[in-house]
């Protein structure tokens, strides 16, 4: 399938950015913090089938408006995934977060419950909100002078295959590459911003939906371990390893992780 086009929805005065394909029950895809919507292609190929697939560019991202103020919160993404929803006149669907986009999934499964059938969190960032401020607040620069100084296609050039497995194809890093050198550096460092102040497991606690969390084996971005504390934090969540992926696991292994989330929608049936 062809890459389904950027339309665009506006709500509170800004305009959200999104891809669409497919017919069925609602599923939204929420990417991470190096990525956009153009990183679903084989989402799209591959569940479009089943669901309507829908993906957004994060604000600040692509054709999105940015949120008011430098420092939004979780909270502040999550109302917008809100007001997408508004504008595509969608009451309830099936959220999916990558990386950053989990930890917005989780804010928006926290606040609006009443809108999810459920959610899944893959290779889900924490936030850093808990962490040793000096660390919290380096790492934090390091990001916002990286994308300053060097721009978003070297930030992609040194950073895109350290979310991939070793053994990631050439194509693989390619298909990361194009997408992270497109970013909108005011995007960006807002979103930094945000996953330095922020902490999923507040979050997790309050998610009363079925919930999958899934890890590639190989993240070393966010480790396993993570994943596990945050399933842990769910009631009733399941777990699942993607074995021998790193952190952009729907891109380098998308069969193995459409096969598993499906998988988890099937049982629930």
């Amino acid at each position: 399938m062809t890459l389904p086009p950027l339309e665009t929805v506006r709500r509170n005065g800004r305009a959200i950015a999104y891809r669409a394909a497919g017919q069925g029950p609602p599923l939204l895809l929420l990417h991470g913090i190096g990525s956009g919507s153009a990183s679903w292609e084989a989402q799209f190929d591959g569940l479009s089938g089943r669901f309507r697939v829908i993906a957004w560019d994060t604000p600040g991202y692509g054709s999105s408006d940015p949120l008011p103020g430098e420092r939004p919160e979780s909270r502040a993404y999550g109302d917008a995934v809100a007001d997408l929803l508004d504008g595509l006149e969608l009451e309830k669907l099936h959220v999916l977060g990558h990386s950053l986009g989990g930890l917005i999934a989780a804010a928006f499964a926290a606040w609006h419950p009443r809108r999810l059938l459920s959610v899944t969190l893959s290779d889900a960032a924490a936030g850093y909100l808990n962490s040793p401020k000096e660390l919290r607040v380096d790492r934090l620069n390091a990001r916002i002078e990286a994308m300053t100084a060097l721009g978003p296609a070297e930030v992609a050039r040194r950073r895109a295959r350290e979310v991939l497995s070793p053994s990631a194809s050439e194509e693989t890093y390619e298909k990361v590459f194009r997408v992270q050198s497109r970013l909108r550096p005011d995007g960006y460092v807002q979103a930094a911003r945000m996953l330095h102040n922020s902490d999923i497991f507040a979050d997790a606690a309050m998610i009363a939906v079925p919930a999958l969390v899934m890890y590639g084996s190989e993240d070393t971005v966010t480790p396993e371990a993570i994943g596990r504390d945050i399933a842990a934090a769910i009631g009733g969540a399941r777990y699942v390893t993607l074995q021998g992926l790193g952190h952009a696991s729907y891109v380098e292994g998308p069969e193995a992780f459409n096969a598993a989330f499906t998988g988890f929608l099937d049982g629930l049936e």
